[in-house]
């Protein structure tokens, strides 16, 4: 017999964390298990380095208005190694801070990979520990597509680990990442294509956002490629080269990322060995409550396939824990109304129904929408012209809010208190009683007629 538990969790990403940290402080004996840099992909490849990025590209950009406001300023270059070295730094102090504090929450971690002997039972560097319970946060990674030649691009991944900045780049992907990362590349002064698969990006978000931020790419430089059947990568030279299905050849490039999803990190786990579900994907299965199909063994975060966000990740696991550990029988995330920000250029933040499912849901007559697009303040004076928009999507007589949206300068900011209204259930009069704060992009939300 091995070390008995009364929580094993398999992966130190934010879901484990911070389920092991909450089981602990309830009193239970926990083991924690990561066989990479604690923190996961958020910390170490996701998030945090992103928005250090995505930093960086703002400082370009407000350089750039510095002189529309009367300074006399002059970019005399970037230096990208030394914004990766300060980027890697911070990182490693905030992997001694989730050190620090698993250790003085009580919990035993454990560097190694883990795997499965049977549902209770997981082997890591020869040991066997045993859990009465088991969590599986195990995240996910980048899924590369296959075709031909594909080894030769990056993941989100291997952007991280570039030592120089790449000149010409294409971004292969739709979604939050590919938006992110050509959005601040092309800041920081890089030549950017991005590749679509269909006719848009961002398709699972509010078409007011989606097709402004769309035309704000490509009004900053950045083209995009529309229905492209790619077929494959292949050298040119130094260079390297796209194989579409029309027969062309796009040429010289000297990055290609690959932004097309994450699948879950389910392999060598013998998932097998447990009876554990999971589904085409390889996605495990749980239901409302974190549940597994098989007693006792939860799963929560990106392995799940609901909502891969961090934050969501976190409160699924805080509450696992209340509920098991804490004398709480019903707590559980409820995965509604979650909102969430894309750190593109300019910044998407989001919250409820899109007004395309509102419409399929209560029918055009029940749903009611109110949207305004203009220039913020803080453009008011200089050459690029960012406009904001902003869209509230209401149901019913009462004009309940189940939608807001907002692309424009510090929507990451703005989203979050309102996202508070739209989780207490606000209608529109709720927004119009508000007085607003002047003068500011956030107050339109209140304002809107």
């Amino acid at each position: 017999m091995g070390r008995r538990f009364d929580l094993v969790v398999i992966g130190g990403g934010s879901g484990g964390i911070a389920t092991a940290r909450r089981a602990a402080g309830h009193g239970a004996k926990v083991a924690l298990i990561e066989r990479d840099r604690i923190g996961g992909t958020c910390v170490n490849r996701g998030c945090v380095p992103k928005k250090v990025m995505w930093h960086a590209a703002s400082v370009a950009e407000t350089i750039e208005d510095a002189r529309d406001y009367g300074f006399d300023v002059e970019a005399k270059g970037f230096d990208w190694a030394r914004l990766r070295a300060a980027r890697e730094a911070y990182l490693e102090r905030l992997n001694g801070i989730y050190h620090r504090g698993l250790d003085a929450s009580g919990v035993t971690e454990i560097a190694g990979t883990a795997r499965f002997v049977d549902a209770h039972t997981v082997e890591v560097n020869g040991e066997r520990l045993e859990g009465n319970h088991v969590l599986i946060a195990t995240g996910s990674r980048p899924e590369v597509p296959d075709v031909a030649g594909a080894e030769l691009g990056i993941t989100s991944d291997g952007f991280f680990e570039l030592t120089r900045q790449p000149r010409r780049v294409v971004v292969i992907g739709g979604g939050y990442i590919a938006v992110e990362l050509a959005g601040l590349l092309d800041s920081l002064g890089s030549e950017v294509s991005l590749l679509l698969r269909g006719e848009t990006l961002l398709t699972r978000f509010d078409a007011s956002l989606r097709d402004t931020l769309m035309e704000e790419m490509q009004k900053h430089g950045i083209s995009i490629l529309t229905s492209v059947r790619l077929q494959g990568v292949e050298r040119d030279g130094d260079a390297l080269a796209l194989c579409i299905g029309s027969g062309e050849r796009v040429t010289g490039y000297d990055t290609v990322i690959w932004a097309t999803g994450r699948k879950p990190n389910t392999e060598g786990l013998n998932l097998e060995g447990t009876g554990v579900r999971t589904n085409e994907r390889g996605e495990i299965v749980v239901d409302g409550y974190q549940n597994t199909n098989v007693p006792n063994v939860y799963a929560v975060g990106d392995v799940t396939g609901r909502l891969p966000l961090t934050p969501v990740a976190i409160a699924a696991g805080r509450r696992l824990a209340d509920r098991v550990f804490g004398g709480k029988p019903e707590s559980r995330l409820d995965y509604a109304n979650v909102p969430t920000v894309v750190f593109s250029h300019p910044p998407i933040g989001t919250v409820g129904m899109t007004e395309e499912e509102a419409r399929e849901l209560y029918g055009e007559a029940g749903v009611k929408v109110y949207q305004t697009r203009f220039t913020p303040m803080y453009h008011a004076l200089t050459r690029r012209r960012v406009p904001t928009v902003m869209k509230l999507v209401t149901i019913g007589e009462r004009e309940k809010i189940v939608g807001c949206h907002v692309i424009g300068l510090f929507a990451d900011e703005i989203i979050q208190g309102f996202a508070v209204a739209v989780k207490m259930g606000a209608t529109k009069s709720d927004f119009d009683n508000t007085v607003a704060i002047h003068p500011t992009s956030a107050e339109e939300f209140v304002t809107m007629r």
